[in-house]
């Protein structure tokens, strides 16, 4: 996927930054994140960022097969860690330099099919907020929604597809309401 279609629309940044605030909200967290893969330079970019660190790190790049985010993305699994300090694949400094360092986190992988797009991270989630479902079940079906959202900005952002969605982008978008109708209904 090229970053440049998605970083400079602005429909693609107002949906990809309302799953972040979407996610933030749904788990009580401190912030939450989208990062999409740039498989031609191999790379994890910040798309999209909702509390600590908005401001700043929203086209910041790391490599793919750093910390947790490139585990979720080479595994293409969602995981949840409640104690990073006890967890080898956390990149502590990484999350020092973005000056925000998470005591716990939920990430799962973006898909389409069996391509990994990217990951959602949810940082310090708060027990409290989480539903009936299981965290992660939870987690992997928003992450579904955040897919099927990302999935309608790249086939609007082909030139072919520039004017309307398609069937299958149409339905894609149909599927993430309904899913997320009832995603916040099981929430409340």
């Amino acid at each position: 996927m090229t970053q440049s279609n998605a970083e400079t629309d602005p429909l693609s940044q107002e949906l990809m930054q309302s799953v972040v605030d979407t996610a933030r909200a749904i788990f009580g967290a401190q912030a939450s994140s989208v990062f999409l893969l740039d498989e031609e330079a191999h790379e994890l970019v910040f798309q999209a960022v909702s509390g600590q660190g908005e401001s700043f790190l929203v086209g910041r790049r790391f490599p793919a097969e750093s910390g947790i985010a490139g585990w979720v993305v080479s595994s293409g699994e969602p995981m949840i860690i409640d104690d990073l300090s006890h967890n080898s694949s956390f990149n502590r400094d990484f999350a020092e330099s973005t000056e925000f360092v998470p005591d716990s986190l939920m990430a799962a992988p973006l898909t389409h099919g069996d391509r990994v797009l990217g990951v959602l991270e949810v940082l310090d989630p708060v027990p409290q907020s989480r539903s009936s479902l299981s965290e992660l079940d939870l987690l992997a079906l928003f992450a579904r929604h955040a897919a099927a959202a990302l999935r309608v900005v790249v086939d609007r952002a082909r030139p072919a597809d520039a004017g309307s969605l398609g069937g299958d982008g149409r339905a894609a978008a149909l599927r993430m309401a309904e899913d997320l109708r009832r995603l916040l209904e099981t929430s409340s």
